[in-house]
């Protein structure tokens, strides 16, 4: 006997029609399950613009990878870019008001949603650029980066640069350096007035007062020349300075907020000035304002200038604040001098991971020179360089290690250039920090450097090159 009717089950598909009724339900789910899916387009987390010389980059921070597209349009030169997946927040607006107005290539830029999930970036442009677009992966305190870097059309001419810039050009009176084939005599240290402090060479005569020369700025087309009998070669010296860090790589950071790239740049600075009032002294930064250099093209432009001597300039950090004193290091052939000495060239080689690098534009002859172990000669060179640094440094500061130290500091390997890595201080210190930070140390810091290159071109005088008198 069958149930009662209202016991009986309901089918759970009765008709047609309530199996579209079922499947149009079903629509409905997934409708509203991808509707919040498309909603939650990239977020942009941070804009940085970074103006300088060398480049402008502008930097878009976002929690996810982008794609992104550009063309540039002609008179008036405009950089256009889209961005897809992306709808429009306050912070990518707030890229308007990070354009300054001495922004040597960007005029101005404009945001807007150009079509659903893709914004459009136009940069009003002050010249025309080579632009460069890539993407980085998270590295250090980093997420997702989205990288538009504006190039000049004309390579800069850094020699020509050191001209315009130093002042060491415009003084008649300066005595030059000269070669024949005899060391030179010593560079006397400027103090505030005072008589200039001058290392006495024994055996080397006074050389006289000759008249300034402007350099070649296009040192590669010189000829060849060699000295003849009685004459005298002028020698301007070349010193490469190169503040680490810059740009979107901080580097160490202290406790009250000091971050490395600050402090060794006040130091570079006034090590420049520094050298410039030396006779015959010409001095290159790698980088002179805020803004990040990779490793191997801080290399390639000591190469360009011809320098004498490369210094590298950091504040070093360590997980344990009590960590003290300053070091120097050079290139090591075989392998580090130390755990510590490999700890930390390891940390200072990433340095192209944080700060951004596009791998896909690195120049094959730059990568050569990187990989390229620098000759017996070249470190030896530097070790001398090193320890006549060192000990004055040891004057104003502790000292970590007693010795020059060496590891593989991809920033050391100029093939010929002697090179050293000086690490003024523990900025993760806490007292370090506060000297760091203090005029009257940098000052000290950077009169312990000029010493100690001047004690050693006393010793180890520059070769002569092709341009005479």
């Amino acid at each position: 006997m069958p149930p009662p009717s209202h016991l009986r089950p309901e089918p759970l598909i009765s008709s047609p029609v309530t199996r579209r009724t079922v499947l149009k339900a079903g629509g409905t789910l997934l409708l509203s399950v991808f509707a919040p899916m498309s909603a939650m387009a990239a977020q942009i987390l941070a804009v940085r613009v970074w103006p300088a010389d060398d480049y402008t980059r502008v930097t878009l921070e976002n929690d996810s990878i982008l794609k992104a597209t550009h063309f540039i349009v002609k008179d008036p030169e405009r950089l256009v870019v889209d961005i897809e997946g992306l709808e429009l927040n306050p912070t990518l607006k707030g890229l308007v008001a990070k354009i300054q107005s001495n922004d040597p290539y960007i005029k101005q830029v404009r945001v807007g949603q150009n079509r659903p999930h893709v914004v459009r970036l136009v940069f009003d442009l002050k010249e025309e650029v080579r632009p460069q677009l890539f993407t980085l992966p998270p590295a250090g305190s980093y997420n997702h980066r989205l990288i538009f870097d504006l190039y000049p059309v004309q390579e800069p001419d850094l020699i020509a640069q050191m001209i315009e810039k130093g002042d060491w050009s415009s003084d008649p009176n300066k005595p030059l350096m000269t070669d024949t084939h005899t060391p030179p005599p010593a560079l006397p240290l400027p103090d505030s007035g005072k008589p200039p402090l001058v290392v006495v060479i024994p055996g080397v005569p006074a050389t006289p007062t000759l008249p300034a020369v402007r350099p070649d700025p296009r040192p590669e087309q010189r000829p060849e020349a060699r000295p003849q009998p009685g004459q005298k070669v002028v020698r301007m010296i070349t010193v490469a300075l190169d503040p680490g860090h810059g740009g979107e790589d901080p580097g160490a950071s202290g406790r009250r907020g000091s971050r490395e790239k600050d402090v060794v740049l006040a130091i570079a600075k006034r090590l420049k000035a520094k050298l410039e009032l030396l006779p015959n002294m010409r001095v290159m930064l790698t980088r002179d304002a805020d803004f990040f250099v990779p490793l191997g093209m801080r290399v390639e432009k000591a190469r360009k200038v011809q320098a004498d001597l490369f210094v590298s300039i950091h504040a070093d950090a360590f997980v344990q604040p009590t960590a003290r004193g300053s070091s120097v290091f050079a290139l090591s052939e075989k392998g580090a001098s130390s755990s510590a000495a490999r700890w930390l060239a390891d940390k200072e080689n990433q340095a192209d991971l944080i700060g951004g690098v596009n791998v896909g534009n690195h120049d094959k002859q730059l990568a050569s020179v990187l990989l390229d172990l620098s000759t017996t000669a070249q470190i030896n060179d530097s070790m001398k360089l090193g320890a006549a640094v060192l000990r004055e440094i040891g004057g104003i500061n502790r000292l970590h290690k007693g010795s020059v130290e060496q590891a593989g500091f991809a920033v050391l390997k100029a093939p010929d250039i002697p090179s050293i890595l000086i690490e003024t201080a523990f900025i993760s210190n806490p007292e370090e920090e506060a000297k760091l930070t203090d005029n009257g140390y940098q000052d000290q810091m950077a009169n312990a450097i000029v010493t100690g290159i001047k004690n050693y071109f006393a010793k180890n005088p520059p070769l002569a090159k092709s341009r005479m008198t």
